[in-house]
């Protein structure tokens, strides 16, 4: 991991324009916040938060994507959320007091910027558009979970793939004239450990998907959609 304290980008481009929580500030309030932030980058695989940690602060996402998993009684990973540009965690040591339920671990490189307990707190009191903008965010993140959960307990793995694609086209996808490519920000296994099904499912369900004309596989990263009618029909939704 690499700290510091002065972004060299930031001179021309303000890293926390990415961020949709900070949208609603204008440039001289932006510029204020950042004589408060500090940045660290991580390499792949390395752990930006273990569970049971107490951080200090807020971490967001700069550049690069994350995951966020427990570790289950019988030894597997279930991935909880996939994190990317413009997303944020730690915050329910900041709320609460309470220590971070889960573990995040880059998925690449990834280049992050925190704010203190206090001075994000004083952030919230000085500017309440963020503070409900960070209530919106946590709603849908804990929509997608309720979902996911839902998957697991009473919908079919046909379903479970298709609402996964939903999810990464609308967060990973760009449109062209062939239809939607995903870029997959975690791999097969990984995927398979965000379902809770076995690699070889997944692996064999994408397969048969991509006989079917339903999905191409461009390569181990990106996938196209020609229709997304027929993920959303394979989704049930």
């Amino acid at each position: 991991m690499t700290v510091h304290y002065n972004c060299a980008k930031c001179k021309d481009r303000l890293c926390i324009h990415k961020v949709p929580i900070f949208s609603s500030l204008d440039s001289e309030d932006l510029r204020k916040i950042m004589g408060l932030i500090s940045h660290s980058e991580y390499k792949k695989g390395e752990t930006i938060v273990f569970e049971q940690e107490e951080p200090d602060s807020v971490i967001i996402i700069n550049e690069g994507s994350a995951k966020a998993y427990k570790n289950t009684a019988d030894g597997r990973e279930q991935i909880l959320y996939v994190f990317s540009e413009g997303d944020f965690f730690g915050e329910q040591n900041l709320f609460t007091g309470q220590p971070s339920t889960y573990t995040v671990e880059a998925l690449q490189p990834v280049k992050i910027c925190k704010l203190s307990r206090k001075q994000f707190q004083e952030l919230l009191y000085r500017f309440p558009d963020i503070a409900v903008k960070i209530i919106v965010e946590l709603g849908n993140r804990m929509t997608r979970l309720e979902n996911a959960l839902q998957s697991i307990g009473v919908r079919n793995v046909d379903n479970r793939i298709g609402i996964i694609l939903l999810e990464f086209a609308e967060k990973y996808g760009t449109k062209n004239e062939k239809g939607t490519i995903i870029h997959l920000p975690i791999s097969r296994e990984g995927m398979a450990n965000y379902l809770g099904v076995a690699r070889e499912t997944v692996s064999r369900k994408l397969s048969q998907l991509e006989n079917e004309g339903i999905i191409q596989s461009l390569n181990n990263k990106e996938i196209l959609i020609p229709d997304m009618d027929r993920i959303e029909e394979l989704a049930g939704v």
